[in-house]
């Protein structure tokens, strides 16, 4: 058993131990969160076993990823890149709408989100893009506006339909690139052409009225509602605690965060989770509070804190720039998605409808995520099997041990 655990379970111990952890806190708060589903089913537990269903099947394809080698799926990005903006054109046209947002396709029977596959497949482009800069002087130009053009390709089709999702991809990358040292004058600039464009949107969503705005655009409206509500500091006591239709899921994930304490109410025994809208995806940390209280908030806390670092000790341990980006950009995709997510649960930001990385239901998002996990563990297999000890403490490690990505490297 040791020996067949060791031949398809390759990679760091911490992060499958982080992975595996998650995935029993998807299934335990799912089998509470999910009460509203399962009231409308005809059997009761069948969306209970599609999530475990999809869980196990992410599961199976992070054991079949981590071990590919990764020059493999550095190819296969670029086709996950052109697949992803056809797909993300079709669903323009023909998407399935849910919740007001039409992300969806339906192709076959099966219901997926065109943009989790552009978010991979554009986070893997742009760490080899930045891995081929050898020289900063002759190379950096021509690699950065490559990835500017990918980025204007890609993005502009998610953010009509999913502006939290384009804003994070966008600083994913951004990071990935100041990780890569592409000059601060380009990022600089970057940034600050970005900063003037959000503010003229911003100010023509407000100026044009709703009934003038093209349809394609009329999603803008609920993104600047949701904005202006988290803003609104003019509410009197009583509206601020009133619950109407337009803060419904804030309101109840308060009451369910309030209930938990610190230790909670115990699994299956949350009450909001038959008021909250979308307690199954959206506000499931909410959930997780109230059953677990405090305490197991920040247990699910430490365990996206401890991939973030588990992915900086890879990147700095990576012989080569490709893997050490790539890992980077893959975890602080996970990380910062799951911490825009329990900002809204936790009220201290505007409803975006993130899910909770592994954790909430949807099936492309488990799945693309057990992806991601499997390319992080799939990177350090291979450092594994070219003899650098992964599993050293910083402070005990030989310092030749630990390669320093230099300019001259990338």
């Amino acid at each position: 058993m040791d020996s067949l655990l060791k031949k398809y379970f390759r990679g760091d111990t911490t992060l499958w131990v982080a992975f595996i952890m998650l995935c029993v806190v998807s299934v335990i708060e799912m089998y509470s969160a999910s009460s509203t589903l399962a009231y409308k089913a005809a059997n009761h537990t069948a969306p209970m076993l599609r999530h475990v269903e999809f869980l196990a099947g992410g599961a199976l394809i992070a054991v079949i990823v981590h071990l590919v080698p990764y020059r493999f799926i550095r190819l296969l990005s670029f086709l996950g890149l052109f697949l992803s903006i056809c797909l993300l054109i079709v669903v323009q046209f023909k998407g399935q709408s849910e919740n007001d947002a039409t992300r969806w396709l339906v192709i076959g029977g099966v219901q997926f989100q065109p943009s989790e596959l552009a978010k991979l497949s554009v986070i893997i482009v742009a760490a080899d893009f930045i891995s081929r800069i050898k020289n900063p002087e002759t190379d950096e130009n021509r690699y950065f506006w490559l990835i500017m053009l990918m980025l204007a390709m890609v993005l502009p089709l998610i953010l009509i339909e999913n502006f939290s999702t384009a804003i994070i991809l966008f600083g994913v990358i951004f990071l990935m690139m100041f990780i890569g040292k592409i000059s601060l004058k380009k990022l600089g600039l970057l940034a600050g052409g970005l900063a003037v464009l959000a503010v003229l949107g911003f100010g023509a969503i407000k100026a044009i009225p709703k009934d003038s705005m093209p349809s394609t655009f009329k999603r803008a409206y609920t993104w600047t509602n949701r904005i202006d509500r988290f803003f609104d500091k003019s509410k009197t006591k009583e509206d601020k605690y009133a619950i109407t239709d337009d803060n419904r899921q804030v309101q109840h994930g308060r009451i369910a965060i309030a209930r938990g304490g610190f230790f909670g109410v115990l699994p299956g025994n949350s009450i909001e989770r038959d008021f909250l809208p979308q307690a199954y995806s959206d506000f499931i940390y909410a959930i997780i509070i109230e059953e677990v209280g405090m305490f197991g908030g920040v247990v699910v806390i430490m365990l996206y804190l401890i991939l973030l670092y588990r992915a900086g000790r890879i990147a700095t341990e990576s012989p080569t720039v490709f893997p050490a980006v790539v890992v980077i950009g893959l975890s602080l995709m996970i990380v910062i998605q799951a911490f825009v997510n329990m900002s809204v649960a936790t009220s201290l930001g505007p409803v975006t409808g993130q899910p909770l990385p592994l954790i909430s239901r949807g099936g492309t998002s488990i799945l693309i995520t057990c992806i991601y996990f499997g390319v992080i563990l799939g990177v350090t297999r291979q450092i594994k099997e070219e003899g650098l000890p992964l599993e050293k403490e910083m402070d005990t490690a030989p310092e030749e041990a630990i390669p320093v990505i230099t300019m001259e490297e990338i």
